[in-house]
């Protein structure tokens, strides 16, 4: 016996319905993007209006804390200055990062291929990492000089470990199946590394990429701290020292915005790499 017909009204009901569903999704997920942006906003306009109320109330003087009006007028006035420092403070964070983050993926693919390079260097990197920066920093700046190549060391030496031991697990990060499939198909060592370990590693580099974008700038900033006449860091002693707290504030503002920014833009990149794994990605 066979199911009857559905009649063109009974069609066009549930392709109504059907478009309904997908409007109301769609306004949903519209929704819960602009929470998600205006959420964070509110907090901090909240927050800043808090921090201008106390200092008022307070008569908390201003070398001791600057209202976060005084804080944007010297962003306004000193803006040349800032922007300024900030330029070798972005150059180093960045060279820093690409070096240091070359070696660390250099280095796992050797430890995935050869078990007894990690066997005997990765005690070695792990001691390095438990060192404070402050305590090498001095050191780099001794053996480097007071110009740039100390900052980009400390800066490159920030990001190492955790894209090290993030790429060597994503590097391994491949099932056996995978595995025993691409033996199977005769695939060379190369092919292996290229069209399935690199592939399964990316969520892990990229997860270890977006922690080194904001260490970088915190290496450069404490190398500037242990010599430098320009840059964030020096300038966020100077300020200190002439107790201009709002410059200081003003610096810290620029130098957070510079390591969001590339935060941002390393998450940018990871949304377009990794395309398929919607997972890592949101």
């Amino acid at each position: 016996m066979s199911a009857p017909a559905l009649s063109s009204s009974n069609t066009s009901e549930v392709f109504a319905s059907d478009d309904s569903a997908r409007a109301q999704f769609a306004a949903a997920a519209r929704l819960s993007a602009w929470r998600r942006r205006l959420l964070p906003l509110g907090a901090a306009i909240l927050l800043l209006l808090l921090w201008e109320v106390s200092v008022v109330f307070f008569h908390i003087r201003p070398f001791i804390a600057p209202a976060p009006t005084a804080v944007a007028a010297t962003l306004y006035d000193k803006f040349g200055l800032l922007i300024a420092n900030l330029a070798p403070t972005a150059v180093e964070a960045i060279a820093g990062f690409l070096i240091g983050n070359s070696a660390a993926i250099l280095l796992a693919t050797v430890f995935v291929h050869q078990r007894t390079a990690e066997e005997a260097f990765f005690p070695i990197a792990v001691m390095v990492h438990t060192i404070p920066v402050m305590a090498y920093a001095p050191i780099l700046v001794l053996l480097l000089g007071n110009g740039m190549e100390a900052k980009v060391a400390i800066a490159a030496l920030i990001c190492f470990f955790p894209t090290l031991v993030n790429m060597t697990r994503g590097l391994r990060a491949v099932s056996p199946q995978q595995m025993e499939l691409m033996r199977i198909l005769s695939a060379s060592s190369s092919e292996i590394f290229f069209k399935l370990r690199l592939k399964s590693s990316l969520p892990y580099l990229f997860s270890a990429l977006k922690i080194a974008a904001a260490t970088s700038v915190i290496g450069a900033i404490v190398g500037e701290w242990i010599g430098a006449t320009t840059g964030i860091g020096a300038l966020i002693i100077q300020a200190t020292y002439n107790f201009d707290s709002a410059l200081l504030y003003a610096t810290i503002v620029v130098g957070s915005l510079f390591s969001a920014t590339f935060f941002g833009v390393i998450s940018w990149l990871e949304r377009y790499f990794l395309k398929w794994n919607v997972s890592q990605t949101g």
